[in-house]
């Protein structure tokens, strides 16, 4: 009876924090703000892609219409104009398309090797490659844009989807290796030399050990190259020619088209189209995003 006193009267444990802590309402006022910052001009964008014209002119942006109208969005995607060319984005969309999936693939998949190179199998100018990559990830792509005009010239891709393809594969590998890297790195390192113990080879210890491991990482890799390259505009601009150009250019010749009538509602479901794949991508496997980036920072 007396340790159960004694139990009772000195809980052990850490003392609970008030419901209203100064650092917490901070936190939470923060959070609040942040979050009305970035989703005003989002509910402001689908309210107005949903009105006719109309109703836009009477200025009342924040007033939901009792009226909703999806004829906006059909016109962004298939009928609005780009000078003389009324073709929508639907173009621009599948130009994307066919951009973003192989730079993504290729990127990832010569990254990753790379990665796993530097961080397992160190050779001579390991630490030379590291440090040209690390370089790399912080020098300005305008740098490149010229040198990248005669390259692909040269290479006969010029103005073709390919070269956008080339420059946005090159362009991501040197802050994906490093983000591969510091992930394996960050692995067991007895795990790789049981698998050296066994018999794997260089292929069997990636693709049976390490890439079952490493699902964060390549989902960190996935959103970022995604991002990048579904949201890149001077690339496409540059590289891609006329006739190939993707969706976000074909976003901002629409809404930079001097021609007929403002059609604010149709400018805005153009926008909201064309960042659809980033955010459902996102939303999809945000999860591991905040994992993967924190676990690829453990080694440098």
């Amino acid at each position: 009876m007396a340790m159960s006193s004694a139990t009772a009267i000195n809980p052990s444990g850490a003392k609970p924090k008030p419901l209203f802590a100064p650092g917490r309402v901070l936190i939470y006022t923060l959070l609040i703000v942040t979050s009305i910052y970035y989703l005003v001009p989002l509910y402001v964008m689908i309210i107005t892609s949903l009105k006719d014209l109309e109703m836009i002119r009477e200025g009342n942006i924040f007033i939901p219409t009792l009226r909703p109208t999806f004829d906006a969005w059909v016109k962004a995607w298939s009928a609005a104009c780009t000078g003389l060319n009324c073709t929508g984005l639907a173009p621009g969309f599948w130009n994307s398309v066919f951009i973003t999936i192989p730079s993504v693939i290729v990127s990832i998949a010569v990254a990753s090797v790379s990665g796993y190179s530097l961080a397992n199998w160190p050779f001579k100018l390991a630490e030379w490659c590291f440090t040209i990559l690390l370089v790399g990830s912080f020098i300005p792509y305008q740098v490149f844009l010229y040198p990248l005009v005669i390259i692909t010239r040269e290479m006969g891709i010029y103005s073709t989807l390919y070269a956008v393809i080339f420059v946005h594969t090159v362009f991501g590998l040197p802050i994906l290796t490093l983000l591969f890297r510091n992930y394996f790195a960050s692995l067991p390192d007895e795990l790789f030399k049981a698998a050296r113990v066994d018999g794997a080879g260089y292929w069997r210890i990636f693709f049976s050990v390490f890439v079952p491991m490493s699902l964060p990482i390549f989902t960190v890799a996935v959103i970022l190259q995604v991002t990048g390259i579904w949201n890149d505009f001077l690339f496409g601009v540059i590289y891609a020619g006329p006739t190939n150009y993707p969706m976000t250019v074909q976003l901002n010749n629409i809404v930079n088209s001097l021609q007929g009538v403002k059609e604010y509602n149709v400018e805005m479901a153009a926008t909201i189209l064309t960042g659809l794949v980033p955010l459902t991508i996102y939303f999809l496997s945000g999860k591991y995003f905040v994992r993967g980036i924190a676990a690829g920072a453990v080694k440098g």
